[in-house]
This record gives C-alpha cells, sequence and structure tokens, in this order.
C-alpha cells in the first residue's frame, strides 16, 4: 500500500485551494478557446489570474475585457487593485481614473464612489 496523503485538521488536502483555482482557470481557457470574444469569460479568467497571484496576465485580460467591452466598469477597478498589488502606484491611478470617467457615462455612481474612494488614498 502506498504512503497515506498529508491532510490538514479539516480532513482536506493542504493544495485544496490552489488545485479549485487552478481548475476554475483551466474551465475558463477552455471556455475562451471557443469563444474569445466572450466579456464575461475574460473578466472571470483576468480574476482567477489575481487570484493565482499572476497579476502580469490578469493585467493583459482586464485589458482584453476594457477592448471588447468598454463600458465593463469593474474591470477597471480590479486593473487598480492588481496594479496597486504590484506597487505600480501611477499606472493604478490612470486606470482608476478611466474607470471614474466611464461609470461616469454610464451613470453608474456606486462605482465612481468606489474607486474615487480607492483613487483618494494613493
Amino acid at each position: 500500500m502506498g504512503r497515506a496523503e498529508c491532510r490538514g485538521a479539516s480532513g482536506h488536502n493542504g493544495d485544496t485551494k490552489g488545485r479549485q483555482v487552478m481548475s476554475r482557470l483551466a474551465k475558463l481557457e477552455s471556455l475562451l478557446a471557443s469563444e474569445p470574444d466572450d466579456v464575461f469569460l475574460n473578466y472571470s479568467l483576468a480574476m482567477e489570474l489575481a487570484k493565482a497571484k499572476r497579476p502580469e496576465e490578469a493585467l493583459g485580460r482586464f485589458d482584453r475585457v476594457a477592448e471588447l467591452d468598454p463600458d465593463y466598469i469593474a474591470s477597471y477597478f480590479h486593473k487598480g487593485k492588481t496594479l496597486l498589488q504590484m506597487g505600480d502606484r501611477e499606472r493604478a491611478k490612470e486606470a482608476l481614473a478611466l474607470g471614474i470617467e466611464r461609470a461616469k457615462g454610464c451613470g453608474d455612481q456606486h462605482a465612481v464612489s468606489e474607486m474615487s474612494e480607492l483613487l483618494s488614498t494613493l
């Protein structure tokens, strides 16, 4: 018989979360292969890449979302947050300012407030 697999106190393997993220990434990439212009799939992949600590790839996907739908407001906020996590305050400010502009154009006051609040801390 093989050696028993190590498990945490919850009874799950310690890398379960990492495998779930990788599984979601693989599923999203597979779906995008057949629907590369799907805005929601691109946004979802950007968010999963950010969670997986792959910020450069996440930024590329956030840019793709803006290219496909410049009014997909959440992508600007999360692109700004990703840039901040990378230590790039100036580009984060640019992303947030553009997001605020787009959100105003869409009449999304909640997004304007949220991004303005983050921008004011920079």
